[in-house]
């Protein structure tokens, strides 16, 4: 068939690979879902229990802001409080204008972390700008730290965007503005690199970001920076927005990336709505990497939208509460049911595709739409197994997800065999 009509991922892009407390980032590894709180770092309950909530929804890295004294003296206790309650979460610090002093002040703080996040852009200014850097960069080899290098198009090193926007003007056939500001862009995460190596840095211990708002712009820059380095690489939608306009931009640009084998670590970065859930963030994250099939992380709960069949809303309420079940219980199966991820449940609302999608689950139901008889077939792994009558269907199939669990991916299994 002509490759026209390959639409498989592309293979993962060489990258080094870097260990970040104990989480490998690159050099092949799956692709590190991680998140950042919001919380005051020196507030240390505030901060361990947002923490200990975004790992426990699948953060595997968590960045906390690094900005002033009671926040650094505050890192140690927070780490030592998250390993207290279990909870062995790699922390990213996330340091600004004033790190390289920060870190020289509090090296409780520096020990404590596993990984510094700097931004070039703002690390220092004129000819204080790369002694700062170099000292930060020494700061993590005193302590074996990795350090990411992560350019953000709000904070650009204005210097560099000068100087290339004036050799863009001397050049005959000149760039765009867009252009530029991107090649900009780039030229800033490689610059800060190759000037980390140079002192004394290993490329093991540099993970680099290239953050702006576009989809478009962000695709554009890190295809180039993808294509010039073999640094792991973080990837990021900056400033996403709120709601499904967030959830959309982010799914777009990093699902393009990836495709192309692009992307090492990933964030999705929600504006949260007010009182809202700061772990939704991971859950997006989470579902991108699974519905185009890089990692598996929860049980599918397959269910069709509904139409003029269904006017019941008993399968849309039965599918949520599975769907909410399921997420609540992952934490322990996990430990309990290893592979249980890989379960794939359906929950459908009439008989038009109910019994086909249910037999391509693991198990699942079609329950009687508009005008059907009061039946609803059950499926476990493509066979129909049983038909459920009454007012406690919901209840019985939920039922007989927990018991499908047990003897799949717990005792049950080993018990029948």
């Amino acid at each position: 068939m002509s490759s026209a009509f390959d639409f498989e991922p592309k293979p993962r892009r060489a990258s080094v690979a870097v260990d970040v407390g104990g989480v490998i980032v690159g050099g092949g590894a799956p692709v590190v879902v991680q998140s950042m709180t919001n919380t005051d770092t020196a507030d240390v309950d505030a901060t361990v229990a947002q923490v200990a909530a975004l790992h426990r929804a699948g953060s595997e890295l968590v960045r906390i802001t690094v900005d002033r004294d009671e926040s650094a003296a505050a890192v140690p206790r927070i780490r030592e409080r998250l390993l207290r309650l279990g909870l062995d979460v790699p922390l990213v610090g996330d340091f600004h204008y004033i790190g390289h002093k920060l870190l020289a002040d509090h090296p409780a703080c520096a020990e404590a972390l596993a990984k510094y996040r700097i931004n070039p852009g703002n690390v220092g200014f004129k000819d204080k700008k790369d002694k700062q850097f170099a000292e930060i960069i020494e700061m993590a080899m005193r302590y074996d730290k990795p350090v990411r290098i992560g350019v953000n198009w709000g904070s650009l090193d204005q210097d560099l965007l000068t100087r290339l926007m004036d050799e863009n003007k001397a050049n005959g056939s000149p760039l765009t503005a867009q252009q530029v500001t991107r090649e900009t862009i780039v030229q800033s995460a490689l610059i800060s690199a190759e000037l980390a190596e140079e002192l004394g840095l290993p490329r093991n211990r540099i993970i680099l970001s290239a953050k702006v708002s576009g989809v478009q712009d962000l695709i554009a820059v890190y295809a180039m920076l993808a294509a010039r380095s073999d640094h792991a690489l973080h990837l990021g939608l900056t400033e996403a927005g709120m709601g499904t306009k967030g959830i959309v931009a982010s799914s777009a640009s990093l699902g393009i990336l990836m495709q192309q084998g692009i992307g090492d670590t990933i964030r999705i970065s929600l504006t949260p709505e007010p009182g809202g859930d700061r772990t939704r963030e991971v859950q997006v994250a989470q579902e991108l990497l699974q519905v185009m099939g890089f990692r598996q992380f929860i049980p599918v709960v397959a269910a069709c939208p509904g139409c003029g069949r269904t006017t019941s809303t008993v399968f849309q309420e039965l599918a949520q509460k599975i769907q909410e079940d399921i997420r609540a219980n992952m934490p322990v199966w996990r430990e309990k049911y290893p592979g249980v991820e890989a379960l794939k449940v359906a929950v459908m609302g009439c008989i038009v595709n109910g019994p086909g999608e249910s037999k391509h689950a693991d198990i699942g139901i079609s329950l009687p739409g508009t005008g059907e008889m009061p039946a609803a077939p059950v499926f476990i792994d493509g066979q129909k197994a049983m038909t459920l009558r009454g007012p406690r269907i919901a209840e019985e199939f939920q039922l007989l997800v927990s018991d499908y669990i047990e003897k799949r991916f717990g005792g049950g299994q080993a018990a029948a065999e």
